[in-house]
Formats: C-alpha cells, sequence, structure tokens
C-alpha cells in the first residue's frame, strides 16, 4: 500500500505540491491525473524517496519511504533510463543485480520476460539501436523483473503504438491480479478509464478530486443531464447556475451548478421547445478532468 499523507514540496518560491493526500491500495490500480505540471511527477518522487518532502510523509506498505523501502517498489520514470551503449540482457541483468537477484536468477527471469514482450531477438543488441517502442518495452522489463509488491509507472504508454500500449494494458492489469499495488501517472483518459479503479487528480500542487472512479463518475453523473430538443435552443443561454458541457443546435450537456435543479431546467425547456430527450448521463473522465481543473483554476502553482 501507499500512503501519501499531507506532502508539501517547494522549488525555492515555487510550490510544486501542496498538501497532496491519498491512499492506494494492493490489488487496485491507482491513477495519477492532470495537466503537465499539475504535481504528478514531483509526488512520484517524493513517493521513491528520490525528492524529499518539505512537510507530510510518505508510507510503504506502513514504513516510512525511504532506502529501506525501495526493494519493494519497481518504479519507470517519465525520463527513460537506460544507458545507449549497453546490450539489452546486460542492461537488464544490471537492473536485476540492483535489485536483489543473483546472476542467474537474473538471467531466468530476463528470458521470460524478453519472451513474453517478443524481444528475445534483442538480447544483444545495444540499447541505443532501438526504436523509441522497443526502449520503452524494455524499461517496463527493468521496473517489474524483480518482482516487486508496488509498480509506480510515469506516462508508460508515451510513445508506444496501440498494439504495444495494449500489451503493457494486458502485463498491468495481470500484475494487478496478483495483489500488487500499481500506481501510474498519465494524460491519457481512455487508458484511465480502462484500467483505473481509484484516482487522484492533481491540479496546479493540489489534489482536487480523488476517491473510487466508478463512485466519483456516478456522483458527477447526478449532476448532468442530456438535452435533445426541436426549436429554438437560444433559452439555455439564459438558464442560470449551469454550465454547458456541449452543444450543437439540437443537443445540449447540461452541467448542473448549486442554485438549479434538473427539474427547473426540463420545467423551462418544455415551455420553450419540443423535448425529444431529457436524461442524466454519465460524463466521460475527459468531462470530469476539465469541468474540475476549471473550478479550481488560480489555486496554486505546481511543477
Amino acid at each position: 500500500m501507499i500512503d501519501v499523507s499531507h506532502l508539501w514540496k517547494s522549488f525555492g518560491k515555487k510550490v510544486a505540491v501542496q498538501d497532496a493526500s491519498f491512499k492506494a491500495e494492493p490489488g487496485r490500480i491507482f491513477g495519477l491525473l492532470g495537466p503537465n505540471g499539475a504535481g504528478k511527477t514531483t509526488t512520484i518522487r517524493m513517493i521513491n524517496d528520490i525528492l524529499t518532502p518539505d512537510r507530510g510523509e510518505v508510507r510503504i506498505k506502513n514504513v516510512i519511504a525511504g532506502p529501506q523501502t525501495q526493494k519493494w517498489i519497481g518504479y519507470m520514470p517519465e525520463e527513460r533510463g537506460l544507458y545507449k551503449k549497453m546490450k539489452v540482457g546486460e542492461q537488464l541483468l544490471y537492473f536485476a543485480k540492483l535489485k536483489g537477484l543473483s546472476t542467474s536468477e537474473g538471467k531466468k527471469v530476463i528470458l521470460q520476460w524478453l519472451e513474453r514482450f517478443e524481444a528475445s531477438d534483442w538480447i544483444k543488441q545495444e540499447v541505443g539501436e532501438l526504436s523509441k517502442g522497443m526502449s520503452q518495452k524494455i524499461q517496463f522489463i527493468a521496473t517489474i523483473l524483480h518482482d516487486p509488491d508496488i509498480a509506480i509507472f510515469d506516462e508508460p504508454f508515451s510513445g508506444l503504438d496501440p498494439i504495444n500500449s495494449e500489451l503493457l494494458k494486458t502485463v498491468i492489469l495481470e500484475l494487478k491480479a496478483q495483489g500488487k499495488t500499481i500506481l501510474f501517472s498519465t494524460h491519457r483518459m481512455e487508458q484511465v478509464e480502462q484500467m483505473c479503479d481509484d484516482i487522484a487528480l492533481f491540479n496546479e500542487g493540489q489534489v482536487v478530486l480523488t476517491g473510487n472512479l466508478s463512485e466519483i463518475k456516478s456522483s458527477f453523473g447526478e449532476n448532468t443531464v442530456l438535452l435533445e430538443y426541436e426549436g429554438d435552443g437560444s433559452f439555455i443561454d439564459a438558464i442560470e447556475h449551469v454550465r454547458i458541457n456541449n452543444r450543437s443546435n439540437r443537443f445540449a450537456e447540461i452541467r448542473i451548478l448549486e442554485g438549479q435543479t434538473a427539474s427547473a431546467i426540463l420545467k423551462k425547456a418544455i415551455e420553450q421547445v419540443e423535448v425529444k430527450k431529457f436524461e442524466q448521463v454519465e460524463p466521460s473522465l475527459t468531462e470530469i478532468f476539465i469541468s474540475t481543473v476549471n473550478s479550481t483554476k488560480g489555486m496554486g502553482s505546481a511543477t
């Protein structure tokens, strides 16, 4: 388990992470979401004991994060850390030994993973000769070859084609099924919706939304309605305490804010147009993302 409690981190006068808290549980996939510069990578580096928090703490399996917790973690950074002049097999064996595997154990596990990724032919190639996608898969193998209890991936699907993205997704879901704690940072909403059980949305260094993904989508859906109609839809512009998520000539997706109700909107619509459909809808994660970020602009600053 990863327990992040009231983390703060500044670089000079710039606040990168401000009072961030969340928990990632075993057997679940936790997604860190947010715009570039929202504080996700800084938080991940504190979890990995690469950076020290100014305040707050990170606990890994109920132990304060430090050198003693690194044996439990596999970490794939956004800035890939492979040595281009080393051969693939040598590179992976080097990482295996760093994580405590013997030479024989390391070689066995490396061959298994290379076969799984249909990459056995790469073992004697220099890393610098590989394509970006191939390098990405080697970095992924290096992250999990020591069978960590916790796997942390920072933008794991960046630069991958759909086939290789699907392969990584399959392996990550297998790790989840084995009871691993999975934490990954991404801006690709479709991957989050397909994979994550829980999320934390970062904006300007703060966690502005966190919890179970299904429950979050359901709660947002309670306040979002879809209106299809025939007639002049200009009345929609006059409705107070709403945000229009999407709109066309005969369609509007309306986010209901405090001070407004679905029944009042329906009553007004019936008075003005012929209503074809009026129903509550579950918004996409992208819509939740945009709505939440827009509503929290100006709360702070981050990197």
